[in-house]
Protein backbone atom coordinates (compact mmCIF):
# COMPACT_ATOMS: atom_id res chain seq x y z
CA UNK A 1 0.00 0.00 0.00
CA UNK A 2 1.52 3.45 -1.32
CA UNK A 3 -0.51 5.76 1.00
CA UNK A 4 -2.36 4.24 4.20
CA UNK A 5 -5.17 6.78 5.07
CA UNK A 6 -6.64 6.60 2.41
CA UNK A 7 -5.52 3.81 0.39
CA UNK A 8 -3.86 5.38 -3.02
CA UNK A 9 -3.08 2.20 -4.63
CA UNK A 10 -2.51 -1.83 -3.56
CA UNK A 11 -0.06 -4.21 -4.83
CA UNK A 12 -2.00 -7.72 -6.20
CA UNK A 13 -1.07 -10.80 -5.52
CA UNK A 14 0.20 -11.20 -9.30
CA UNK A 15 2.39 -8.32 -9.28
CA UNK A 16 0.03 -5.73 -10.98
CA UNK A 17 -1.01 -2.84 -8.88
CA UNK A 18 -5.09 -1.37 -8.40
CA UNK A 19 -4.85 2.32 -8.13
CA UNK A 20 -7.41 4.11 -6.53
CA UNK A 21 -6.85 7.75 -7.84
CA UNK A 22 -6.19 9.57 -10.74
CA UNK A 23 -4.24 12.37 -12.41
CA UNK A 24 -5.93 15.93 -13.61
CA UNK A 25 -4.78 15.32 -17.58
CA UNK A 26 -4.39 17.74 -20.02
CA UNK A 27 -5.26 17.27 -24.16
CA UNK A 28 -2.58 18.28 -26.11
CA UNK A 29 -3.15 21.23 -28.27
CA UNK A 30 -2.16 20.89 -32.10
CA UNK A 31 -4.22 23.06 -33.95
CA UNK A 32 -2.17 26.21 -35.30
CA UNK A 33 -5.72 28.22 -34.98
CA UNK A 34 -5.81 27.79 -31.36
CA UNK A 35 -5.28 30.88 -28.87
CA UNK A 36 -2.27 29.04 -27.37
CA UNK A 37 1.22 30.08 -27.32
CA UNK A 38 2.83 26.81 -26.93
CA UNK A 39 1.27 23.78 -29.24
CA UNK A 40 1.95 20.16 -28.41
CA UNK A 41 1.05 16.52 -29.75
CA UNK A 42 1.07 13.28 -29.04
CA UNK A 43 3.01 10.08 -30.49
CA UNK A 44 3.75 6.89 -30.17
CA UNK A 45 7.32 6.23 -29.71
CA UNK A 46 7.25 2.23 -28.96
CA UNK A 47 3.95 0.48 -30.27
CA UNK A 48 4.57 -2.88 -28.30
CA UNK A 49 6.17 -1.43 -24.99
CA UNK A 50 2.97 1.24 -25.74
CA UNK A 51 5.18 4.39 -24.65
CA UNK A 52 4.97 7.58 -26.05
CA UNK A 53 5.72 10.87 -25.86
CA UNK A 54 4.18 14.42 -26.08
CA UNK A 55 6.10 17.12 -27.90
CA UNK A 56 5.55 20.59 -27.59
CA UNK A 57 6.93 23.63 -29.88
CA UNK A 58 6.13 27.29 -29.28
CA UNK A 59 3.64 28.24 -31.71
CA UNK A 60 5.94 31.62 -33.00
CA UNK A 61 8.30 28.74 -34.29
CA UNK A 62 5.61 26.86 -36.29
CA UNK A 63 3.72 29.09 -38.05
CA UNK A 64 6.95 31.33 -38.70
CA UNK A 65 6.82 32.35 -42.18
CA UNK A 66 10.72 32.99 -42.00
CA UNK A 67 12.34 30.37 -44.54
CA UNK A 68 15.90 30.37 -42.54
CA UNK A 69 14.49 29.26 -39.04
CA UNK A 70 16.67 29.89 -36.32
CA UNK A 71 16.44 25.64 -34.70
CA UNK A 72 15.77 25.46 -31.16
CA UNK A 73 17.29 23.65 -28.64
CA UNK A 74 15.75 20.28 -27.23
CA UNK A 75 15.11 19.41 -23.98
CA UNK A 76 13.73 15.77 -23.40
CA UNK A 77 12.01 15.74 -20.11
CA UNK A 78 11.17 13.16 -17.99
CA UNK A 79 8.26 13.69 -16.05
CA UNK A 80 7.14 13.06 -12.21
CA UNK A 81 3.53 13.53 -10.71
CA UNK A 82 2.45 14.75 -7.46
CA UNK A 83 -0.97 15.74 -6.15
CA UNK A 84 -0.98 18.22 -3.12
CA UNK A 85 -1.81 14.65 -1.26
CA UNK A 86 0.53 12.26 -2.29
CA UNK A 87 3.51 11.55 -4.66
CA UNK A 88 3.86 9.00 -7.53
CA UNK A 89 7.50 8.26 -7.42
CA UNK A 90 7.49 5.44 -10.86
CA UNK A 91 3.95 4.23 -9.43
CA UNK A 92 1.19 6.75 -10.78
CA UNK A 93 2.60 8.63 -13.35
CA UNK A 94 1.49 10.05 -16.96
CA UNK A 95 2.75 13.06 -19.31
CA UNK A 96 -0.49 14.43 -19.60
CA UNK A 97 -0.70 15.16 -15.93
CA UNK A 98 -2.16 18.48 -15.97
CA UNK A 99 1.08 19.07 -13.35
CA UNK A 100 3.91 18.12 -16.16
CA UNK A 101 1.87 19.52 -19.05
CA UNK A 102 1.58 23.18 -17.46
CA UNK A 103 5.70 22.75 -17.06
CA UNK A 104 6.62 21.73 -20.37
CA UNK A 105 4.45 24.47 -21.55
CA UNK A 106 6.26 26.89 -19.75
CA UNK A 107 9.47 25.14 -21.06
CA UNK A 108 9.17 25.49 -24.13
CA UNK A 109 8.15 28.95 -24.22
CA UNK A 110 10.25 30.76 -21.63
CA UNK A 111 13.61 28.51 -22.90
CA UNK A 112 12.49 28.86 -26.75
CA UNK A 113 12.81 25.03 -27.02
CA UNK A 114 11.23 21.97 -28.78
CA UNK A 115 10.39 19.86 -25.54
CA UNK A 116 9.51 15.78 -25.76
CA UNK A 117 7.98 14.87 -22.40
CA UNK A 118 8.71 10.61 -22.51
CA UNK A 119 5.81 8.98 -21.52
CA UNK A 120 7.30 5.65 -20.06
CA UNK A 121 5.99 2.91 -18.60
CA UNK A 122 5.17 2.35 -14.61
CA UNK A 123 5.54 -0.19 -11.96
CA UNK A 124 4.83 -2.22 -10.13
CA UNK A 125 3.76 -3.63 -13.71
CA UNK A 126 7.11 -3.05 -15.26
CA UNK A 127 9.66 -2.74 -12.36
CA UNK A 128 13.20 -0.91 -12.82
CA UNK A 129 14.99 -1.03 -15.16
CA UNK A 130 11.87 -0.62 -17.66
CA UNK A 131 11.44 3.43 -17.20
CA UNK A 132 15.52 3.69 -17.81
CA UNK A 133 15.07 1.57 -20.80
CA UNK A 134 12.47 3.78 -22.37
CA UNK A 135 14.54 7.21 -21.37
CA UNK A 136 17.12 5.80 -23.96
CA UNK A 137 14.48 4.28 -25.90
CA UNK A 138 13.19 7.68 -26.42
CA UNK A 139 16.29 8.85 -27.81
CA UNK A 140 16.72 6.34 -30.64
CA UNK A 141 13.19 7.46 -31.48
CA UNK A 142 14.13 11.09 -31.25
CA UNK A 143 17.18 10.64 -33.41
CA UNK A 144 15.44 8.73 -36.16
CA UNK A 145 12.06 9.79 -36.50
CA UNK A 146 11.22 12.38 -39.47
CA UNK A 147 8.31 13.69 -37.30
CA UNK A 148 8.53 17.37 -38.87
CA UNK A 149 8.34 18.98 -35.23
CA UNK A 150 11.65 18.01 -34.74
CA UNK A 151 13.11 17.46 -38.05
CA UNK A 152 12.90 21.03 -39.03
CA UNK A 153 13.10 22.86 -35.99
CA UNK A 154 15.39 21.19 -33.59
CA UNK A 155 19.21 21.94 -33.27
CA UNK A 156 20.32 18.09 -32.09
CA UNK A 157 23.61 19.43 -31.33
CA UNK A 158 21.71 21.12 -28.26
CA UNK A 159 19.96 18.54 -26.40
CA UNK A 160 19.48 18.31 -22.54
CA UNK A 161 17.95 15.61 -20.47
CA UNK A 162 15.87 16.95 -17.87
CA UNK A 163 13.22 15.15 -15.62
CA UNK A 164 11.70 15.85 -12.15
CA UNK A 165 11.76 13.28 -9.25
CA UNK A 166 11.66 9.89 -10.14
CA UNK A 167 12.04 11.62 -13.78
CA UNK A 168 15.42 13.15 -12.27
CA UNK A 169 16.72 9.61 -11.90
CA UNK A 170 15.46 8.58 -15.67
CA UNK A 171 17.97 11.63 -16.75
CA UNK A 172 21.00 10.16 -15.26
CA UNK A 173 20.44 6.59 -16.13
CA UNK A 174 19.66 7.76 -19.66
CA UNK A 175 22.73 10.12 -19.64
CA UNK A 176 24.84 6.89 -18.48
CA UNK A 177 23.91 4.91 -21.07
CA UNK A 178 23.96 7.01 -23.87
CA UNK A 179 27.66 8.75 -22.98
CA UNK A 180 29.21 5.21 -22.91
CA UNK A 181 27.64 4.62 -26.72
CA UNK A 182 27.39 8.04 -27.83
CA UNK A 183 28.03 7.29 -31.60
CA UNK A 184 25.04 5.56 -32.06
CA UNK A 185 23.22 8.56 -30.76
CA UNK A 186 24.28 10.76 -33.59
CA UNK A 187 23.34 13.26 -34.42
CA UNK A 188 21.91 14.02 -30.84
CA UNK A 189 24.80 16.15 -28.82
CA UNK A 190 23.91 15.82 -24.73
CA UNK A 191 25.13 19.47 -23.61
CA UNK A 192 23.38 18.77 -20.51
CA UNK A 193 21.34 17.17 -17.44
CA UNK A 194 18.91 19.04 -15.42
CA UNK A 195 18.43 16.90 -12.24
CA UNK A 196 15.03 18.42 -10.46
CA UNK A 197 14.93 16.98 -6.68
CA UNK A 198 16.62 13.69 -8.12
CA UNK A 199 14.98 11.03 -6.39
CA UNK A 200 17.04 8.50 -4.80
CA UNK A 201 17.82 6.30 -1.57
CA UNK A 202 19.33 3.71 0.12
CA UNK A 203 19.09 1.43 3.08
CA UNK A 204 21.27 3.61 5.81
CA UNK A 205 19.66 6.86 6.90
CA UNK A 206 21.20 10.04 6.24
CA UNK A 207 20.56 13.02 8.93
CA UNK A 208 17.85 14.58 6.37
CA UNK A 209 15.76 11.59 6.31
CA UNK A 210 15.25 11.05 9.71
CA UNK A 211 14.95 15.36 10.38
CA UNK A 212 11.93 15.35 7.57
CA UNK A 213 10.74 11.99 7.65
CA UNK A 214 7.59 13.45 8.30
CA UNK A 215 7.84 16.73 7.55
CA UNK A 216 5.86 16.83 4.10
CA UNK A 217 2.80 14.39 4.33
CA UNK A 218 2.44 13.68 0.25
CA UNK A 219 6.43 11.95 0.65
CA UNK A 220 7.15 10.81 4.07
CA UNK A 221 10.08 8.46 4.43
CA UNK A 222 8.04 5.08 4.89
CA UNK A 223 6.22 6.68 1.20
CA UNK A 224 9.26 6.69 -0.47
CA UNK A 225 10.92 3.28 1.19
CA UNK A 226 7.02 2.01 -0.36
CA UNK A 227 7.86 3.28 -3.54
CA UNK A 228 11.02 1.95 -3.74
CA UNK A 229 9.58 -1.50 -3.21
CA UNK A 230 7.55 -1.09 -6.01
CA UNK A 231 9.80 -0.51 -8.09
CA UNK A 232 12.76 -1.98 -7.75
CA UNK A 233 13.38 -5.58 -9.08
CA UNK A 234 11.46 -7.73 -6.51
CA UNK A 235 13.76 -8.52 -3.52
CA UNK A 236 15.98 -5.88 -3.76
CA UNK A 237 16.31 -3.54 -0.82
CA UNK A 238 17.54 0.65 -1.36
CA UNK A 239 21.10 -0.27 -1.61
CA UNK A 240 20.40 -1.22 -5.19
CA UNK A 241 22.48 0.30 -8.02
CA UNK A 242 18.83 1.84 -9.69
CA UNK A 243 17.81 3.28 -6.18
CA UNK A 244 21.66 4.61 -4.58
CA UNK A 245 23.96 5.89 -7.68
CA UNK A 246 26.78 5.78 -4.65
CA UNK A 247 27.06 2.24 -4.11
CA UNK A 248 29.44 -0.03 -6.71
CA UNK A 249 27.67 -0.19 -10.33
CA UNK A 250 25.18 2.61 -9.38
CA UNK A 251 27.54 4.95 -12.23
CA UNK A 252 29.49 7.86 -9.82
CA UNK A 253 32.18 5.45 -8.97
CA UNK A 254 33.41 5.25 -12.43
CA UNK A 255 31.08 5.56 -15.46
CA UNK A 256 29.69 9.05 -14.66
CA UNK A 257 33.59 10.29 -15.77
CA UNK A 258 31.71 10.01 -19.11
CA UNK A 259 29.91 13.05 -18.44
CA UNK A 260 33.46 15.08 -18.30
CA UNK A 261 34.62 13.24 -20.68
CA UNK A 262 31.69 14.30 -23.31
CA UNK A 263 32.12 18.19 -21.69
CA UNK A 264 28.27 17.41 -20.85
CA UNK A 265 27.08 19.59 -17.50
CA UNK A 266 24.94 19.20 -15.08
CA UNK A 267 22.85 21.06 -13.33
CA UNK A 268 21.16 19.86 -9.57
CA UNK A 269 17.48 21.20 -8.10
CA UNK A 270 17.80 20.92 -4.50
CA UNK A 271 15.05 22.19 -1.65
CA UNK A 272 15.59 22.22 1.48
CA UNK A 273 12.55 20.47 2.98
CA UNK A 274 13.19 17.54 0.53
CA UNK A 275 14.30 14.64 2.70
CA UNK A 276 16.20 13.63 0.41
CA UNK A 277 18.37 16.75 0.46
CA UNK A 278 21.51 15.32 1.90
CA UNK A 279 21.77 12.29 -0.59
CA UNK A 280 21.25 15.06 -3.51
CA UNK A 281 24.22 17.31 -1.91
CA UNK A 282 26.18 14.53 -1.66
CA UNK A 283 25.57 13.72 -5.07
CA UNK A 284 26.42 16.88 -6.62
CA UNK A 285 30.30 16.53 -4.57
CA UNK A 286 30.66 13.19 -6.07
CA UNK A 287 30.11 14.46 -9.58
CA UNK A 288 32.70 17.55 -8.71
CA UNK A 289 35.29 15.06 -7.56
CA UNK A 290 34.83 13.06 -10.86
CA UNK A 291 35.27 16.71 -12.03
CA UNK A 292 32.16 16.86 -13.81
CA UNK A 293 30.98 20.30 -14.43
CA UNK A 294 28.37 20.75 -12.01
CA UNK A 295 25.63 23.60 -10.83
CA UNK A 296 23.73 23.60 -7.96
CA UNK A 297 20.33 25.92 -7.30
CA UNK A 298 19.43 25.86 -3.48
CA UNK A 299 15.63 26.32 -3.63
CA UNK A 300 13.03 26.53 -0.96
CA UNK A 301 10.31 23.84 -0.43
CA UNK A 302 9.14 21.10 -0.60
CA UNK A 303 9.72 18.40 -3.28
CA UNK A 304 8.93 18.97 -6.42
CA UNK A 305 7.09 22.30 -5.42
CA UNK A 306 7.62 23.47 -8.79
CA UNK A 307 4.67 22.02 -10.04
CA UNK A 308 2.17 23.62 -7.96
CA UNK A 309 4.00 26.90 -6.92
CA UNK A 310 3.96 29.60 -9.97
CA UNK A 311 6.64 31.59 -8.19
CA UNK A 312 9.06 29.14 -7.54
CA UNK A 313 8.00 27.87 -11.27
CA UNK A 314 9.42 31.05 -12.71
CA UNK A 315 12.65 31.15 -10.62
CA UNK A 316 13.69 27.86 -11.69
CA UNK A 317 12.77 28.38 -15.32
CA UNK A 318 15.33 31.49 -15.01
CA UNK A 319 18.20 29.30 -13.12
CA UNK A 320 17.88 26.70 -15.98
CA UNK A 321 17.88 29.80 -18.55
CA UNK A 322 21.02 30.74 -16.75
CA UNK A 323 22.23 27.44 -17.33
CA UNK A 324 21.64 26.64 -20.54
CA UNK A 325 23.27 30.02 -21.19
CA UNK A 326 26.67 29.19 -19.85
CA UNK A 327 26.62 25.86 -21.66
CA UNK A 328 26.16 27.66 -24.43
Amino acid sequence: MIVENPPVAVLNPDGSCTRFVSFPCTLPTPDQDSDTLVLSKDVTINQINKTGARIYIPKETLTSTITSIKKLPLIVYYHADRRVQFFGGFVLMSASATVSHDLCNQLALVLQAVVVSVDYRIAPEHRLPAAYDDGVDALNWIRSTQDPWLTDFVDYSNCYLMGTSAGASISYHTGLHVLSRIQDFDPLNIKGLILHNLFIGGADRTESEIRLANACPYLTLSIAETLWKLSLPVGANCDHEYCNPMVSGGGLDHDVVRFKDAGCRVMMVIHDGDLMIDRQTEFAKKLESKGVETKCFYGEGDHAVEYFDKSKAEILLQQISSFMSSVN
